[in-house]
């Protein structure tokens, strides 16, 4: 990518910044998963960092448009988050207990949960392939998705 490429689309996310998250808070992943499965999609979790601009990118442009406009089953964890959360297994825990028990070192991280909450496709790490980030997110949820049938 060229220095004016990137140079655009860090402009480009400057407003983003300040906006609020469009994507739900993880809560309950065990009950979220659930909601998910009975729709024959795989829970879609988001690992996010607050000021990570890359992590505006994929949840804007990416996430929240594909779980508003056809409802995908997405939830936000804080890598640093110190938020309540069910595990998928039912247990207590915080954000980045969750995110240090995955093994998650890099946001935003995007994981694709499944019945037992594993990974149904390879995790997408970071976001700094905007140009093909779109065509990565639709091959892992295809894979997902496949498993599950």
């Amino acid at each position: 990518m060229t220095i004016a490429r990137r140079t655009l689309l860090l402009a480009a996310t400057l407003p983003l910044m300040g906006r609020a998250a469009t994507l739900p808070r993880a809560l309950d992943l065990r009950r979220e998963l659930d909601v998910a499965l009975a729709r024959h999609q795989p829970l879609v979790v988001m690992v996010s960092l607050d000021g990570c601009a890359y992590c505006h990118i994929v949840r804007d442009h990416y996430l929240a448009p594909l779980h508003q406009q056809q409802g995908l089953p997405v939830v936000q964890v804080d890598m640093r988050g110190r938020r309540q959360l069910k595990d998928v297994d039912g247990s207590n825990i915080v954000h980045d207990e969750f995110v240090r028990a995955r093994r998650i070192t890099v946001a935003p991280t995007v994981l694709f949960l499944g019945p037992k909450g594993e990974e149904l496709a390879e995790r997408l790490v970071g976001g700094s392939l905007p140009d093909f980030y779109g065509a990565y997110l639709d091959q892992r949820l295809e894979q997902a998705r496949a498993k599950l049938r």
